[in-house]
């Protein structure tokens, strides 16, 4: 059996014990896990299946910022590489959000390819989300808001991976009509 295959399965094992209770915040409350398949489905399919770790690090990059996770823990549990790509997509939550959002446009560019295809493969399923269940209480200015959010994000990531930028493209103009 491969290493990488297991390494796979135990992440999305461990994953999926994580965000066992998390929820998406669209209307349709889907498991949060679906978003995490969904984002490592992305990166498998625009590496050809050939970065077993950044796929590993779809699975689990909302795990430090959302579930408490130790960047060590990471470290330990997969490698240094994936908590590495980890870290790299995740915000300070000790800051406001406005700072947050602003931060991962200013910073991403700065990050490395790997780390840019997470973000977009994060945007991407993000924005495919909003188009089906936008969440409760959001009008269209705060879901024209985000797109617009997300599109300055990814701007930052152009030019890793075109059929991850395909995938977002897509997504855009179809969360837009």
């Amino acid at each position: 059996m491969s290493i990488d295959v297991v390494q796979v399965t135990r992440a999305l094992d461990y994953a999926a014990k994580k965000h066992v209770s998390q929820r998406r915040k669209g209307e349709a409350q889907e498991p949060y896990i679906n978003h995490l398949a969904e984002v490592a489905h992305l990166l498998a399919e625009a590496t050809g299946g050939n970065d077993a770790n950044l796929v590993i690090a779809g699975l689990l990059h909302d795990c430090i910022e959302d579930q408490g996770v130790t960047f060590e823990e990471l470290v330990e549990l997969f490698s240094a590489d994936v908590a590495g790509l980890v870290r790299d997509v995740t915000d300070d939550k000790t800051l406001l959000k406005a700072e947050r959002k602003r931060l991962q446009i200013v910073e991403t560019p700065h990050k490395s390819d790997r780390a840019k295809m997470l973000k977009i493969a994060d945007k991407t399923s993000n924005l495919r989300a909003m188009a089906v269940s936008p969440p409760s209480g959001w009008d269209e200015q705060r879901k024209r808001d985000y797109f617009a959010w997300a599109l300055a994000v990814v701007a930052g990531c152009r030019g890793v991976n075109a059929f991850l930028e395909e995938q977002f493209d897509r997504a855009y103009r179809d969360g837009q009509k």
